[in-house]
């Protein structure tokens, strides 16, 4: 059984672990907000399987709904949130030459973690 890992706005799941990409399971619960964060390290590719949303990149905003799709480029400023009041369920899978859980940058964040 995968570990799910909770967090202020919902939680995540490790699908698989590579040396050189890493997928994930990530659950928004309503009105959740993922900090505005960048990594030096990484790209990330979301694909929106359930749910509605917000993702704003580099002060773009796109809205996600299920079947919609966003790439993260490397370096990128990036967040996405969940005002709808049905959970956010999306595929982020990550490519890089580093893919750990501590290349992140936080420059904003509801849950006081910067």
């Amino acid at each position: 059984m995968k570990k799910v890992t909770k967090c202020p706005w919902g939680n995540f799941e490790v699908l698989l672990d590579a040396p050189d990409h890493k997928v994930k399971r990530i659950i928004v619960e309503p009105g959740g907000c993922l900090s505005l964060q960048l990594h030096h390290h990484r790209s990330e590719h979301w694909f929106v399987v359930a749910g509605k949303g917000m993702a704003i990149v580099d002060g773009k905003k796109k809205s996600l709904h299920a079947g919609s799709s966003i790439d993260i480029p490397q370096k990128s400023k990036h967040r996405v949130q969940n005002s709808s009041d049905e959970d956010l369920i999306f595929i982020e899978v990550q490519t890089g030459e580093y893919c750990g859980d501590d290349d992140i940058e936080r420059f904003e964040d509801k849950y006081g973690r910067i």
